[in-house]
């Protein structure tokens, strides 16, 4: 009997390819996602958790007040009208963008934090049937 060639696909694979399809490329994915891994569970503080949403209200709260002074200002100095007019309602904007965005973020985070605190029986068995 004749042996059959072998496939194009594996004769062109490199050394260098095999190696990287092994039993540990799972595992070396898992820890080198960006998410935070299932089998590390270190307390973090507060602020580690929201200083984040913190500083992105902060600055949307500013830019939001700026904005605001802007605007009062075309009240006042009827010299620029024109440049507060449209430069402060921009603000205004970009402020309460800023400021609604941090203020939705809090929530999704206290959110991810209650299902972190699931038992590890259950979020290994989570881990194992979804990543694969």
């Amino acid at each position: 009997m004749e042996i059959p060639p072998k496939s194009p696909e594996e004769s062109e694979k490199s050394p260098q390819s095999k190696e990287l399809i092994s039993s540990t490329t799972g595992s070396t994915l898992c820890m080198s996602s960006r998410s935070e891994s299932v089998w590390t569970s270190a307390s973090r503080s507060k602020w580690d958790i929201y200083h984040k949403p913190v500083i992105v209200v902060s600055v949307g709260a500013a830019v939001f007040l700026f904005g605001m002074v802007i605007t009062s200002l075309s009240c006042f100095l009827p010299d620029h009208k024109n440049v507060f007019k449209m430069c402060g309602p921009a603000f205004l904007s970009l402020g309460l963008m800023l400021l609604v965005c941090g203020l939705v973020w809090i929530p999704i985070i206290r959110k991810k934090q209650k299902q972190r605190q699931k038992s590890q029986f259950l979020q290994s068995l989570k881990s194992f049937f979804f990543n694969r």
